[in-house]
C-alpha cells in the first residue's frame, strides 16, 4: 500500500511554533466535520493549554476529533486535562502507554514519532514540531529551530486516508484505499506535486531513507540537509559522499548547541568520513536544531518528522512529505541559506577528530554499527505496540439526568 504523486497542491512552509501554532489553531477553529491530530509530545504548558482550548471548542460545537499521542513522549498529561476532552466527545488514544518499571519508562523503542494534523478533507499539517513552549522563539536559549508545512490540495486526501487506515473503526476507508491507491512515478518534477511517505515496522521500513538516497543519486548541483539527530545508516552516508565526489555541493546542517550532548558526540564521529569525501558540514549554533528538512537542486524538498538516526530510520513511526515545487524549494533554500550565513559554523580540519589509533577504532565500531543496525533491531526488546483509548469519565447520575432534561427543554443546566 503506497500513495501516488499528487498534482495541484498548495504548500506553505511554517518556521517554528510562532508560525505553526496559529496556523493549526486557526484551522481547527474553522473545522466543520472532523479533526485528526497525532503528535509525539503534548505538554501541559502554555502552548499545550491553547491547543486544549481550541480542540475543546471544536468538540463542543460538534466536530468529531481523534487524538493520538505517543505513550513515551507524552506520559504526564493530568487526568483532568484529558477528561475535559473525552467528556466533550474527543476520542483520545495513547500509542503504547506501557507502565513504568522502578520509575523508569520502558517503552523506549518503536515510538509513534509522527506529527500530523488533518482538518476535514481540505487542510493538513506535516512536520517536526511538537506542542510545547520550547518550540516558541521567545522560550529562550533552549528554544528549538524547527519546521512544518501547511498543505491544501489532493495530497490531503492521501494523508487523511493514511490516518484512517491506521486508526480503529475505519474499515470502509481501508477498503477504499486498497481498491484505488497504486504507486506511480513522478514524471514531471517541479509542478507543485507532493508525495506522502511514511515509515512503519511492517511494509514501509525504509521508504523515507530510500527517498533520501534516490535524491542524492539524482542530484546535479546542490543538496542541503538540515537534520537534528544525524547518525544515519551506512547507505545514506555513502550516498552523500558519492554525490559530493562527483561535484554536487552537499551541505549538512547539524546541531552545534545540542539539546542532548550524545547527539553531538554521535554526529562528530562521522565528520572525518564526510569531510574527507567533500561534504560541507555546518554546526547550527544559535539554539538547538530540531528540524528534519532537505532540498535538492531547484525542485525537490522534504519536510517531516523523520530524523536521520537509527531510531527514526529503523524503529519509529515517521511521516514526511516529498515536494516537487520550485517555489517551495526556493522558500526553503532562502531560509536555510540564512541559517548557514548567520548562525552556523563550518566544520574544518581543526574540528575534525585527529586520526589516532583510538579514533580509528571508534570509527570502525561506528561504521560497523551503522552498517548492521537494521539487523540488530531484531535483537532489541520486541513487542506489539497497541493503541489504548482513554475512556470518558463516568458522569454522576444526577448530572447526567440534568443534561438530558436540559437538552429536551433547551435550557442550559
Amino acid at each position: 500500500m503506497k500513495c501516488s504523486w499528487q498534482e495541484g497542491n498548495k504548500i506553505t512552509l511554517l518556521e517554528n511554533g510562532d508560525n505553526f501554532y496559529p496556523a493549526v489553531f486557526n484551522a481547527i477553529d474553522k473545522a466543520q466535520r472532523k479533526v485528526i491530530l497525532e503528535t509525539f509530545i503534548w505538554f501541559e504548558d502554555g502552548v499545550g493549554k491553547r491547543l486544549h482550548e481550541v480542540i475543546l471548542r471544536a468538540a463542543q460545537r460538534g466536530v468529531k476529533i481523534e487524538v493520538l499521542l505517543d505513550g513515551y513522549g507524552s506520559p504526564d498529561l493530568s487526568d483532568d486535562f484529558v477528561n475535559q476532552l473525552t467528556s466533550a466527545g474527543v476520542i483520545f488514544r495513547y500509542y503504547d502507554p506501557r507502565p513504568r518499571l522502578m520509575g523508569m519508562r520502558t517503552n523506549v523503542f518503536r515510538r509513534m514519532h509522527r506529527k500530523i494534523v488533518v482538518v476535514d478533507e481540505t487542510v493538513a499539517f506535516v512536520g517536526g514540531i511538537n506542542y510545547s513552549d520550547e518550540h516558541m522563539s521567545d522560550y529562550g536559549p533552549e528554544a528549538k529551530q524547527d519546521y512544518a508545512i501547511r498543505v491544501e490540495g489532493p495530497v490531503v486526501q492521501d494523508i487523511l486516508l493514511f490516518e484512517l487506515e491506521n486508526l480503529p473503526g475505519h474499515a470502509a476507508a481501508r477498503r477504499w484505499w486498497k481498491r484505488h491507491h497504486r504507486p506511480e512515478e513522478n514524471l514531471h518534477p517541479g509542478e507543485a506535486q507532493a508525495l506522502f511517505v511514511w515509515r512503519d515496522n511492517e511494509e514501509h521500513r525504509d521508504d523515507i531513507e530510500r527517498h533520501y538516497i534516490k535524491m542524492l543519486a539524482n542530484a546535479k548541483r546542490e543538496v542541503i540537509i538540515a537534520n537534528a539527530y544525524f547518525f544515519p545508516g551506512y547507505r545514506l552516508l555513502h550516498a552523500m559522499r558519492n554525490a559530493a565526489r562527483r561535484g554536487v555541493r552537499v551541505k549538512l546542517i547539524v546541531q552545534g548547541e545540542p539539546d542532548m550532548p550524545i547527539v553531538a558526540v554521535g554526529a562528530r564521529l562521522l565528520y572525518d568520513y564526510l569531510v574527507k569525501g567533500g561534504v560541507q558540514i555546518y554546526e547550527y549554533r544559535r539554539r538547538p536544531l530540531h528540524g528534519k528538512v532537505a532540498l535538492m537542486d531547484d525542485h525537490w524538498a522534504t519536510v517531516g518528522s523523520s530524523n536521520l538516526d537509527p531510531l527514526s530510520l529503523s524503529l519509529n513511526l515517521e511521516a514526511n512529505l516529498i515536494i516537487h515545487d520550485r517555489q517551495f524549494n526556493q522558500t526553503l533554500r532562502d531560509n536555510l541559506t540564512t541559517l548557514l550565513r548567520e548562525d552556523c559554523v563550518r566544520v574544518d580540519d581543526t574540528m575534525v577528530p585527529k586520526r589516532t589509533w583510538w579514533n580509528l577504532g571508534k570509527s570502525i565500531v561506528v561504521f560497523h554499527f551503522l552498517r548492521h543496525f537494521p539487523a540488530l533491531v531484531g535483537w532489541l526488546p520486541a513487542h506489539t505496540p497497541k493503541l489504548a483509548q482513554v475512556p470518558a469519565p463516568v458522569q454522576p447520575e444526577m448530572e447526567t439526568q440534568d443534561r438530558v432534561e436540559a437538552q429536551n427543554t433547551g435550557v442550559k443546566p
